[in-house]
């Protein structure tokens, strides 16, 4: 005896939406690993701490990562057959 189960649940994001939610969120994490790096001790200066990768490059390809999630959520695609510049 065999058993299935199927689930149809649609989603409230379209497929499209979700990869591009996905993509940004890498963005947004390859950003604070460009961040990351060895502090600066107590006993040692480490001057790699205001390098240009950390303190420049980082946060604006993260901050480019979070603006792009907004859109991932916001974008609405079109959908087939509907052309609204004919409709003038």
């Amino acid at each position: 005896m065999k058993i299935v189960f199927t689930y149809n649940m649609k989603s409230s994001l379209p497929k499209l939406n979700v990869w591009l939610i996905v993509a940004s969120l890498v963005i947004i994490i390859l950003g604070f690993a460009l961040m990351a790096g060895a502090p600066s001790g107590a006993t040692e200066f480490n001057p790699d701490i205001f390098s240009f990768r950390r303190i420049t490059v980082g946060p604006m390809i993260a901050l480019s990562g979070f603006v792009a999630m907004i859109f991932a959520i916001l974008y609405k695609p079109k959908k087939k057959g509907d052309n609204t510049e004919d409709k003038q």
